[in-house]
């Protein structure tokens, strides 16, 4: 197993990406603690479809825009599994409005999630990696946003570009602590986030049109590479973002 022995922190992993990088974490023999906000009822289900399968999980409930309950989070990993090898920040939420109506309120949240959340639980868990001094892997699923501009989703796209940036400098921080940072970019993966486009077959027509491999990308694909980099392999990798979108970056359209 390539995560035998590992600690894993995953955020927003009740479902979508989040669900299945633990999933997958868990069934490559790492312990998982499950983040999730809000009711339980999912977060659950992960819970009990990985211990049914054999792996070791329990789920917390933590906003990981608020300092204390990420202090509390990575307690939870420590105090159910001695230890903590891995995080990653995958939580994130999006707003879609014009950019010269996009309500304050709602850049604020964004923010908060997707770029100050992942900057306070990777700031802990390097924290705690570092008292460790084993090392340690953290991986923020960020996306193909990070460089790709998309109208409507000014604070999103803004958050993904920080967290590159977030990224690449912890990496040289972190280094000599044998503490690797890297980021995966999504392109368009079949989850919840997506349900506007997936249930308007106009829209996934526009959207497929832009992907070479003229497909949705699974969770599970995702969920592969984060083990990639969560394991041994990939030892040294640090600093890069990892694109995983079906050639959509690299789409010129029609000539």
């Amino acid at each position: 197993m390539k995560l035998q022995n590992k600690v894993a922190i995953v955020t927003g992993a009740a479902t979508g990406i989040g669900k299945a990088i633990a999933t997958a974490m868990a069934a490559e023999g790492a312990a998982v603690v499950i983040d999730y906000v809000g009711e339980s009822t999912f977060a659950d289900a992960a819970v009990q479809a990985i211990q049914t399968s054999g792996g070791k999980v329990v789920a917390f409930a933590a906003d990981i825009s608020n300092p204390a309950q990420v202090g509390q989070l990575i307690q939870k990993a420590i105090d159910s599994f001695g230890r903590l090898d891995i995080l990653v920040n995958n939580a994130g939420l999006e707003y879609k409005h014009p950019f010269t109506e996009f309500p304050l309120e709602q850049w604020h949240k964004v923010i908060g999630v997707d770029l100050t959340g992942p900057f306070l639980c990777a700031q802990a868990a390097a924290k705690t990696m570092i008292r460790q001094g084993s090392g340690g892997r953290i991986i923020n699923i960020s996306s193909i946003h990070e460089d790709v501009p998309m109208p409507t989703n000014a604070p999103y796209c803004a958050a993904k570009g920080g967290l590159r940036m977030l990224m690449r400098t912890i990496a040289v921080e972190l280094a000599p602590h044998k503490i690797t940072v890297n980021n995966i970019a999504p392109g368009a993966i079949f989850t919840p986030i997506d349900a506007d486009i997936e249930a308007d077959p106009k829209l996934e027509a526009q959207l497929m049109a832009e992907i070479p491999l003229g497909r949705w990308g699974k969770p599970e694909e995702v969920a592969g590479l984060a083990v990639f980099l969560a394991s041994d392999a990939a030892s040294y990798c640090t600093g890069s973002t990892f694109i995983i979108d079906g050639g959509m970056t690299r789409q010129a359209g029609s000539l």
